[in-house]
């Protein structure tokens, strides 16, 4: 190929590629129906008990490619999602019994997005009691996949990472909510 075609196909992927397309808090958070299902089992120990931590991990998104996930972004999603389904106080005062300490480890995605584009991620959670404390109720590091669709974003790679991003994420976080109604501290 030659130098001329060679800068037009560079520039033709990068007018493809779009810009940086950072991930979004209120689509990683729990669906209202979702958050429905979970707050009839929240065990009583847990509603409005529950505090977040500052998140730990994450990236902010490039402005000229791909899609991160900002700790800020994360902790929105999970502060939504634990008042959503009742376990967030709905004030400081008192203070909440539990503390929720997340730490995004592990975000892969494809170096090029292709037709469809597969979202790997991992948090790590941690309850602990502050009461007891600080002893330890619940750890688990949550990992699943999602994906988006090239119907979803014909024109932009970006924004197909930054769906598959929130998906992946409102999994996990659904995972974890799950997961915690069936304490019993």
């Amino acid at each position: 190929m030659s130098r001329p075609a060679l800068v037009c196909a560079a520039l033709l992927a990068t007018l493809l590629a779009g810009c940086g397309a950072p991930t979004q808090p209120l689509p990683m958070a729990i669906t209202a129906a979702g958050a429905l299902q979970i707050r009839g089992w929240v065990p009583d120990a847990l509603k409005a008990q529950v505090t977040i931590a500052p998140v730990k991990g994450g990236q902010a998104t490039n402005r000229w490619w791909g899609s991160k996930v900002s700790a800020d972004a994360l902790q929105q999603a999970l502060d939504e999602s634990f008042y959503a389904v009742g376990m967030k106080p709905l004030s400081p005062q008192p203070p909440a019994r539990f503390e929720l300490q997340a730490e995004l480890v592990q975000l892969d995605q494809p170096l090029v997005p292709a037709v469809g584009v597969a979202v790997d991620v991992a948090v790590r959670y941690t309850l602990v009691d502050k009461a007891a404390d600080g002893r330890v109720v619940y750890q688990r590091r949550i990992a699943n996949t999602d994906e988006a669709r090239l119907s979803e974003a014909i024109v932009s790679p970006s924004e197909r990472l930054r769906i598959a991003n929130e998906r992946a994420l409102r999994a996990n976080i659904d995972l974890l909510l799950r997961d915690l109604v069936t304490l019993r501290p």
